[in-house]
Formats: C-alpha cells, sequence, structure tokens
C-alpha cells in the first residue's frame, strides 16, 4: 500500500471572501493512473460538492451558494500549491 502525501492549502471564496485552510492528501505512487485525491478537512463555511480522484475536478461549495475548484487550472500550469 502506497503512502499518503498531505498537506494544507488556504481557500477563499470567491464571491464572499469565507477562507481558511483545508487539509488534503494523495496517494505518494507516481505509477498509479490516479492520485485518489481526498480533501479530509474544511474551514468552517466550505463544503465538498463533488469528490473526484484529482484536485482541478474536485469542488467546493461556499455557505454562500458559490461553487469553485479545489486547485484552479492555472495554479495547476504554474506549480503553485
Amino acid at each position: 500500500m502506497a503512502l499518503r502525501d498531505r498537506f494544507s492549502k488556504k481557500l477563499t471564496c470567491p464571491q464572499c471572501g469565507n477562507n481558511g485552510f483545508a487539509e488534503a492528501s494523495e496517494t505518494d505512487d507516481p505509477k498509479r493512473k490516479h492520485p485518489g485525491f481526498n480533501i479530509d478537512q474544511l474551514p468552517r463555511g466550505l463544503f465538498v460538492q463533488r469528490q473526484t480522484n484529482f484536485q482541478e475536478t474536485s469542488v467546493i461549495k461556499c455557505e454562500c451558494g458559490r461553487k469553485f475548484a479545489f486547485r484552479t487550472l492555472a495554479e495547476a500550469a504554474s506549480g503553485r500549491d
């Protein structure tokens, strides 16, 4: 069984500014087709709308109703976490 990389990411709602740090993890095995991305903990007021195997397609929903990706494609392209 592969180990999991764990990390924190600051999330900010683009609509109301609700923010905080999320805890997430993914499989640390470059041979796997999918990284098995998982959101382990979210700040108050933010919820998982759709959980997928990838950061870019996992969707967060704010209590104000705004939905946004856990990680934008621009962040992925720039290598920022």
